[in-house]
Order: C-alpha cells, then structure tokens, then sequence
C-alpha cells in the first residue's frame, strides 16, 4: 500500500469545500479514512490536526479508494448527515476502470452480500445467514485501448459493495487482486474513484454537490474527455 507520508502537496491541495458546519476532502488512494491497525496516518486525523480540532466521521472510502470523502466540523452535521446516509438520500456517485466490458452498457445489479475470509465480502443471489441486501447502478461510459469506464451509483452502502459486485459480473477493477483482477497496480491502489457526492446541507436544507477531480495517471488521463 502508497505511504501516505509521501502523498504529493499539502492537505490543503485536497479541501474540495470548507465551511464551519463541515470540510470535504479529495482523498488520496492509500491513505486510510480512519485510524486502523497498521498505525499509518489517517485522513481523519490529519483533517484534525489542519483544522486544529477534533472532525467526525460520517462515511468512508476503502484505503485503495481516491475521491470525495466528507467529514463533519460539528457533531451535529455529523448526526445530520448521517441521518440522511441511513434514509438513502445522499447520492454517491463513483468512476470505476475494469478490464471487461459488461454485457450491458447499463443495468441494476441486486445481490446479497456476506462476510468471507480474508478480509471480502461474498455475493450470494438469495438471503444467506448474516448477508445483506447490495444494490447500486452502473452505465458505460466508454473505452481506452485496454480498459473500460464505468459510472456508478449506489443505491446501498455494503463492505466492498462496488468490488464485489462488479466482480460478480465478470469486471472487477483494475488493480483489484482480492477481486479478481490478475495483476496489482504499482501503488498497491484500485482504479475506483469516488466522484460526486449529494446531500442536504445540514443547517440550510439546499441540495450540496460536491466533484471530485480526477486522479492522476495515464489510466485515468485516457478517460478524461469522457467524465
């Protein structure tokens, strides 16, 4: 997995939006949300230490995972958004590079989703003991010489939901070795990238959209004129 330490720029480069209520970042793939058990630094913490207090947590991105990533300066926006996450009326919208193209430019994909060994989720057709109903949309976009460009949209937030499922059909993401995908990117990242985010702003009630520019890289750069 990327060092963060050696992320280029300043936190600063990465505050898409910063007001008293809330901060948005654009996350670097490889630097952790949150504090986990390897110790490295985390988003949440550096956030803190740039706005010199104390952020909070309302949703997450996988480690491997780049893009828009909020974070509550009170906890109250913290509780409002979260609110609105468990009602299913923030939009989360992703851009996901796979090595297959789907049979269908567009579709719905429902499945059920389970813990597995090894830190994954398993897909299962049906209910399962302990599984979770998944669901999220996905449209093609276009084509590179090698690779393919999907949006997606989720409908449901489940570990590893957009990994998994894509897997399921046959596409897993670029980079994605857990999932599938027969070789690992250099960095250790997966070409996932979080890209657009909507909410109603915790004290105001308008409709907030916040984008996320793309990462770096020629894969990515192959794909610009499209998004």
């Amino acid at each position: 997995m990327a060092d963060p330490t050696r992320f280029n720029g300043r936190i600063s480069d990465w505050v898409l939006h910063k007001e008293n209520q809330l901060i948005v970042f654009n996350k670097p793939a490889g630097l952790p949300v949150q504090p986990d058990k390897t110790g490295d630094p985390s988003l949440l913490g550096m956030g803190a230490a740039y706005v010199r207090h104390d952020l909070y947590l309302i949703h997450r991105l996988d480690r491997p995972v780049s893009g828009v990533v909020v974070l509550g300066q009170k906890p109250s926006a913290q509780t409002a958004l979260t609110k609105q996450l468990q009602a299913g009326t923030i939009e989360k919208h992703y851009l996901a590079v796979v090595g297959n193209r789907p049979e269908k430019d567009e579709d719905t994909l429902r499945h059920y989703l389970r813990n597995a060994p090894g830190n994954r989720s398993a897909v299962d057709e049906n209910p399962s003991p302990g599984s979770k109903q998944a669901e999220l949309s996905y449209r093609y976009l276009g084509s590179s010489d090698r690779y393919h460009l999907l949006a997606v949209q989720l409908k449901t937030g489940r570990k590893h939901q957009i990994r998994c499922q894509l897997a399921a059909i046959g596409c897993p993401l670029r980079g994605d070795t857990k999932y599938g995908f027969k070789r690992a990117n250099e960095d250790g990242n997966i070409d996932l990238h979080s890209y657009r985010i909507c909410y109603d702003h915790p004290v105001t009630q308008q409709r907030t959209e916040h984008i996320a520019p793309l990462p770096d890289g020629k894969v990515w750069e192959a794909f610009r004129e499209l998004v």
